[in-house]
């Protein structure tokens, strides 16, 4: 669990563009406690596991590797909107769908 969460903080970091630096001053944490997730020596409490979760909008789950997927936050969207949404998924799943040869 550890790992996962350490590789999923760092690649969600860096997908954002931020420094640990940056993560830090944004979760109110020092930065040293950033590196220290990422580098596996330590794990989070449960408050700053929900920091993260809410910066990046992902799940605790996701963060600690026992949800490989990622959610998306719909709670401003119309009806309407989440299901034309879904739809795009829908396609971008069916593109990605290996075909038999």
């Amino acid at each position: 669990m550890k790992m996962e969460f350490s590789q999923n903080l760092k690649a969600l970091r860096q997908s954002k563009n931020l420094t640990q630096g940056q993560l830090a001053s944004r979760l109110r944490l020092n930065k040293s406690i950033i590196s220290a997730y990422e580098n596996q020596e330590r794990l989070p409490s449960i408050a700053v596991l929900i920091k993260i979760s809410l910066e990046f909008n992902v799940s605790i789950e996701y963060l600690l590797g026992m949800d490989k997927f990622r959610s998306l936050d719909a709670s401003k969207l119309t009806d309407e909107q989440v299901v034309a949404v879904s739809n795009i998924i829908k396609q971008f799943e069916i593109a990605n769908t290996p075909k038999d040869l």
